[in-house]
């Protein structure tokens, strides 16, 4: 199946899932919002350095698109309960640990920028999709890598608990490439290694490699990222699964962010416009990202 079959079939679904989707008028609250309600908070898992999903500014304080994401949803949250007194709290996950994070209950969303697929709906569930990326690799201009295929005999890094390991291993394995995996804890150690030579290219979703890239600021220009696309990664927010409720308030948010245009605002505020740290990504929309954002009410 070619990949834009993959992703047409994939819209199709979540159209499916759009308008079968019911407005939810609770009666007696369960599962996740039970949970906040008792506690009077909800709490927010986000990534340190994977810019501009979600990311520490100048100030050390989290912030990104998915985070804006997050905050509509506790907005809606706050409605449903009727309280305005919810807090925010803010707990930091790398890509190892967000899944669990969800799973025991530490955070109540994941607000990063976590690839929604099959193995991993087993164990958790997903918001509509935020954003549609692939494996790319990173490179520094000038080296000897113009391709996966000239990586053999060289270290190619990946940040631990990625999708991006599994892709790189498996097309490592099934093309007989000798080249070795180095994993870093988190994407600004991955990328370290690059910058230090300690390995010859960076494995990691496109977006992030940009984003890595226009952080370095100055610095940035010393690095490319090559065109060959290795994966297909649509991104979710992440929460709870098999909790109907809380599934039916976060479908619900999309639905009134699309329909309202704030879902396109929100887009462009993070991947076009200049960042807090004076950085320009100028990433239009994708065409798979827009008509995925039509399903769920967008007008243009």
């Amino acid at each position: 199946m070619t990949r834009n079959r993959l992703a047409t079939g994939f819209l199709t679904g979540l159209a499916m899932l759009a308008s079968t989707a019911p407005s939810w008028a609770i009666d007696v609250l369960t599962g996740t919002l039970k949970s906040i309600a008792d506690k009077g908070s909800v709490t927010l898992g986000y990534r340190e350095s994977s810019l501009p999903f979600s990311f520490k500014d100048a100030a050390g304080q989290p912030v990104g698109y998915a985070l804006d994401l997050c905050l509509e949803i506790v907005d809606d949250i706050g409605k449903e309960l009727g309280r305005s007194d919810l807090k925010v709290r803010y707990e930091p996950v790398t890509s190892e640990t967000r899944i669990e994070a969800v799973t025991t209950g530490r955070i109540d969303l994941e607000c990063g920028s976590t690839t929604a697929n099959a193995e991993r709906r087993k164990r958790v569930a997903f918001s509509p999709v935020t954003y549609f990326s692939a494996t790319k690799l990173l490179v520094k201009r000038g080296a000897p890598v113009g391709s996966y295929r000239d990586l053999a005999g060289r270290t190619v890094a990946v940040t631990a608990g990625t999708t991006n390991e599994g892709v790189l291993r498996a097309l490592f394995a099934r093309l007989d490439i000798p080249a070795t995996i180095a994993t870093g804890h988190d994407h600004a150690e991955s990328f370290a290694m690059v910058r230090d030579g300690r390995a010859d290219a960076l494995g990691l979703d496109d977006v992030l490699l940009y984003g890595l890239i226009a952080a370095a600021g100055s610095e940035g220009g010393a690095y490319t990222v090559l065109p060959d696309k290795l994966s297909f990664e649509p991104y979710g927010l992440m929460f709870r699964k098999d909790d109907a409720q809380f599934a039916g308030l976060v479908t619900g948010t999309f639905q009134r962010l699309a329909e309202t245009r704030e879902l396109r605002w929100i887009y462009e505020r993070w991947f076009l416009k200049r960042l807090s740290n004076g950085v320009r990504l100028n990433v239009p929309m994708s065409d798979e990202l827009h008509t995925n954002f039509q399903v769920i009410g967008l007008q243009d």
